[in-house]
């Protein structure tokens, strides 16, 4: 395996493609996203023209053929400009395509990799009210109905949901079995019964739809179903600690841009004579933060490599979530401070990265349990 920050000379062009169309489409449109809450529809049209949207798709269903660490670049470059439109692309490859590719029929694959590849968002709806952390405590329910089955429920908080094309929902086909019963369906947004409620009005990443999931009677053939019938769960735990990794890359792109912002400015802002960048202080916060970027970007690289190779990666992209979270929220609120006063208010980029920076700890399995996962890995 070659070392974790080293890239092949492919993957270093397909880096700096990502970060010239981040920095030329994405960047003027961050501010006018954010103050809206609304992701641009033709800057989404560009993702998919770009083919960030179906990375890993294989280039037989229209996708980019690419490996699982290209993805990991692609969140990492989207979000050092802007992590909201990073998580969109996050969910569309690391959760949702990932998913299908690896749990999908012939039929299933050629059907939606297609779709997602080229102009469909889609959308991963497993959690609810009362199953957050404890994803598999859901209540809504599926019942057969002839060779169809019928879903009834709502999910909450369910991310690219505005946009999507096609939602994999979570449901249970008998509440007394426990995880056993869960199973995951292919539901197209056209699916009558099927609602989007209210879009949440969030801290940061405002430009991600995140949205309430309403299932009405939905009916669904026998096709709709993804793996098999009761194995819900492990489409769900699989692609969930892929996720985590995607969740970590956007974590240390979103810590890379907030330094990366800090450096500019102490070289340029003058106080007392001299910029701030030759001050002990400065100079002492800018070189904490890039160490601690460094040491994300070890274990976000680390076990999207792992990950490539079929080796397991579980607690390593457990570690990678936990650590890219924890440190994006330091290095954000640190190049607040070296931006002082402005860096408070909403003309500079920082105050927005350190609102973004706290829904890290939070989605796709909080800090804590992250920590578990970590603890039972060493102990077991």
């Amino acid at each position: 395996m070659q070392p974790l920050t080293e890239l092949s000379e492919e993957e270093l062009m397909f880096r700096d493609v990502v970060r010239k169309l981040a920095r030329k489409e994405i960047a003027p449109l961050v501010r006018h996203m954010d103050e809206y809450a609304k992701l641009d529809s033709t800057l989404l049209k560009t993702l998919f023209s770009q083919g960030l949207m179906g990375v890993e798709v294989p280039e037989e269903y229209g996708g980019q053929g690419g490996s699982f660490f290209q993805s990991i670049l692609v969140i990492e470059e989207l979000a050092a400009v802007d992590p909201a439109v990073s998580v969109c692309v996050d969910v569309q490859n690391t959760l949702v395509n990932n998913a299908i590719n690896r749990w999908g029929t012939e039929e299933q694959k050629r059907k939606y990799l297609t779709r997602l590849a080229t102009d469909t968002v889609g959308s991963y709806a497993l959690s609810e009210a009362g199953a957050g952390s404890d994803a598999f405590a859901l209540t809504c329910a599926a019942r057969q109905a002839g060779s169809d089955w019928i879903l009834e429920g709502q999910k909450l908080w369910i991310t690219n949901a505005a946009e999507a094309g096609l939602f994999l929902v979570f449901a249970t086909v008998d509440p007394t079995l426990g995880y056993k019963g869960i199973t995951c369906f292919l539901v197209e947004r056209e699916a009558t019964g099927l609602g989007i409620g209210k879009k949440e009005d969030k801290l940061g990443i405002r430009a991600s739809s995140t949205c309430e999931v309403t299932l009405s009677s939905v009916r669904v053939q026998q096709d709709a179903v993804l793996g098999e019938v009761g194995k819900g769960y492990k489409v769900a735990i699989e692609t969930l600690n892929e996720g985590r990794i995607g969740i970590g890359a956007q974590m240390l792109g979103l810590a890379h841009g907030a330094l990366q912002h800090a450096i500019g400015y102490a070289k340029q802002r003058k106080q007392f004579g001299k910029t701030i960048g030759e001050f002990q202080g400065i100079q002492f916060s800018l070189a904490e933060s890039a160490v601690e970027v460094e040491a994300a970007r070890l274990l976000v690289y680390n076990a999207a490599r792992l990950r490539d190779a079929g080796k397991d990666f579980v607690a390593e992209a457990a570690m990678a979530k936990y650590y890219a979270s924890t440190i994006a929220e330091n290095v954000a609120s640190r190049a607040v401070e070296v931006f002082g006063g402005v860096g408070f208010t909403r003309e500079y980029p920082v105050e927005k990265l350190y609102r973004d920076a706290k829904i890290g700890r939070i989605y796709e399995g909080t800090s804590n349990m992250q920590r578990v996962v970590i603890a039972k890995h060493l102990l077991r």
